[in-house]
């Protein structure tokens, strides 16, 4: 079988950009689907062709097989390419793909649904000879047989739902007293999560980490593509990676290796997988002390980093395989050349809580010689339907040391404009002590959390900068209101969150500027094309859509205040319950004269894939209820108003 001459791309976002890449360069053309929401996207633009699938939520568009099968005949595609998430892992996709014609490039239905409950999976792995963490996994799930067999595995345990994932269903058990009352709520969030209440026992490691291994099979043999540490994660969900791991010994890479291809041929994989590992790292890395967790039997987020340190293109494998070939390599022509990380940079609100966020991307660029996978340019909108990534920053050197310090210098010279982002804690992690020390395990962002998310400090160079993109003093042009005997006198006002700055120029002649920002001067100075400000080279700045970026300490954002707008703002009384961001109203439980304290929920917002409840922010009567369940709101949208307090005290 020859190489395919179309695929379809059965995903967005930086996945279907990156699917793209390789298959345009092998000369396969690419077939993209896109939602209302994403007709002007950047996978979009890259397609040779692109078919409407529908709404933007993913239940109107990307999860609708029969629609995306369809487009692939239409447009005579042989094959599909799932990408990640969305119809990836399922397997009743895979068969009506393979039912209609065409080539599902990944593995078989029967190699994902051996894979797709935990239990099963972890029973076959045993038969197979691959290591599983001790535990109970069996189909009696009575609550006294499964107190027994917690005190057996011996405490501290974790109880997880069979059909979990993302840490729902998850509850750590540290002594025999507290088993039945975390049984009980591991149940309550697995029957709502996933509608199965079924959950099994394990061993809870002191000192976790999450090493996993980059599988490839041809559906009867297999190779590694040796491992990743993904154990810097924050509420189960990877932060940055890194390949090789830190402290792996040659024997313990090759028994994990081996473990992995056995897992992969167990099951006659063929295509990309990772088998994912928790790994005891209490007292280093031995080759006895690595637990089989479950196996992803698509391309992973991550997958970058291994090819980084192998010189492998996973996609040009999948799709030569798929398309019929042996696999390109045997297990001993594989090496590993030096080390590789991947951050990854989201649209978030780190100090709020790392609430997802929205808004158009006014800059975006990456630091040169960094690879960086993103499905978004300037321009585009981050979206409140799907995931808030950015991009992922992905960095190669010699050695780790190397590797981390271009990480660390791809990370500050990273610029967005227009939204929030996690750079700020994603420079913290790449800079704390202890991860470039190589001491990582699972629970190092949660232990650390407030050092990792402090709020970089905005000095008053910064805010002078800002004032002077703000009122075009930058490109030397200010002398034409400079006479010798008067000089030339601004004010503006910005605003950085709550913070308002009150700023006044006087501009001494095209080179020197005198600013007042909040009573503290600072004196601006230009040197041929650049500007010093307080004694320091000023950082690059954008200035869009009344939003000034100060790309100093991963991105500073000032928006230019009218003060008329802003005094006319200042009358509102303060009682409104706003939508944080763009989203669809879940559930509404605030009723009109209902009497509500602080904290109490009165409404659900879902947005980015998550639910946001939204709480009272103190003691009132409902006054108003300004939403129904199902509307799609935007950002500030008022949804309910609580009666002013002079009224109910009166």
């Amino acid at each position: 079988m020859s190489m395919f001459d179309t695929i379809l791309i059965a995903n967005r976002g930086e996945i279907a950009c990156r699917v793209m890449e390789t298959a345009q360069s092998l000369g396969v053309r690419c077939v993209a689907v896109y939602s209302d929401a994403d007709a002007q996207a950047k996978h979009v633009a890259m397609a040779d062709m692109a078919v409407h699938i529908g709404g933007s939520a993913p239940a109107e568009s990307y999860l609708r097989g029969d629609v995306i099968i369809q487009a692939a005949l239409d447009c005579g595609a042989q094959a599909i390419h799932p990408g990640y998430g969305f119809l990836s892992e399922n397997p009743d996709f895979v068969e009506a793909v393979e039912k209609a014609g065409l080539v599902f490039i990944g593995p078989s239905a029967s190699a994902i649904r051996a894979m797709g409950l935990k239990d099963a999976a972890k029973a076959l792995m045993i038969e197979a000879g691959v290591p599983v963490v001790p535990g109970y996994h069996g189909a009696d799930q009575d609550d006294g047989l499964l107190a027994e067999e917690a005190a057996k595995i011996g405490y501290p345990v974790l109880i997880k739902a069979v059909a979990g994932g993302g840490g729902k269903g998850m509850r750590l058990v540290e002594a025999a007293g507290g088993f039945q009352a975390a049984l009980e709520s591991a149940r309550s969030e697995a029957k709502t999560a996933f509608g199965n209440t079924d959950v099994l026992v394990e061993k809870f490691v002191a000192k976790p980490r999450h090493i996993e291994v980059q599988v490839f099979g041809d559906g009867t043999k297999a190779v590694h593509l040796f491992e990743r540490d993904c154990s810097l994660q924050r509420r189960h969900q990877k932060v940055i990676e890194e390949a090789p791991a830190p402290g792996m010994t040659q024997e313990m890479r090759a028994a994990m290796g081996d473990a992995a291809v056995k897992a992969a041929e167990a099951i006659g994989y063929a295509g990309a997988g990772t088998v994912e590992f928790i790994v005891d790292g209490s007292d280093g890395l031995s080759s006895d002390g690595f637990f089989f967790m479950e196996m992803n039997t698509r391309l992973q987020v991550e997958h970058p980093v291994t090819e980084m340190i192998t010189g492998v293109d996973l996609v040009e494998w999948q799709l030569r395989v798929a398309a019929g070939e042996a696999l390109p390599k045997a297990q001993e022509e594989l090496k590993i050349d030096g080390h590789a990380f991947e951050a990854r940079l989201y649209a978030e609100d780190v100090p709020a809580g790392f609430l997802p966020a929205t808004g158009t991307l006014t800059h975006l660029q990456f630091t040169p010689q960094t690879r960086a996978d993103s499905g978004v340019r300037a321009g585009d909108t981050i979206s409140p339907f799907y995931d808030p990534m950015i991009a992922k920053v992905i960095v190669h050197g010699a050695t780790r040391d190397i590797a981390l310090a271009k990480l660390r210098a791809a990370l500050s010279g990273c610029q967005v404009g227009g939204t929030v982002t996690n750079l700020a804690f994603l420079g913290a992690l790449a800079g704390h002590v202890g991860f470039g020390k190589g001491d990582v395990d699972t629970g190092l962002i949660a232990r650390d959390i407030n050092s990792l998310t402090q709020v970089p400090a905005v000095e008053a160079r910064h805010v002078a900068l800002a004032g002077m993109a703000a009122l075009g003093l930058l490109d030397g042009k200010a002398e034409t209101g400079f006479t010798l005997w008067r000089p030339l006198r601004r004010a503006v006002t910005l605003a950085r969150g709550e913070e308002i700055h009150a700023l006044k120029v006087r501009v001494l002649g095209p080179d020197l500027q005198i600013w007042n920002v909040d009573d503290v001067e600072v004196r601006a100075t230009r040197r041929g094309q650049g500007w010093t400000l307080g004694g320091q080279q000023a950082a690059d700045v954008v200035l869009a859509a009344g939003v000034v970026t100060v790309f100093d300490g991963y991105g500073m954002a000032f928006e230019v205040v009218d003060p008329l707008d802003r005094a006319s703002g200042a009358q509102g009384d303060g009682n409104l319950i706003e939508a944080p961001m763009p989203g669809l109203v879940r559930a509404v439980d605030a009723k009109v004269g209902q009497v509500v304290s602080k904290g109490d929920r009165l409404a659900v917002l879902e947005a980015m894939k998550m639910e946001h409840s939204l709480l009272a922010a103190r003691d009132g009567v409902v006054a108003e209820v300004l939403a129904v369940v199902g509307d799609q709101v935007e950002a500030g949208a008022a949804l309910v108003r609580l009666e002013a307090e002079a009224e109910v005290a009166a």
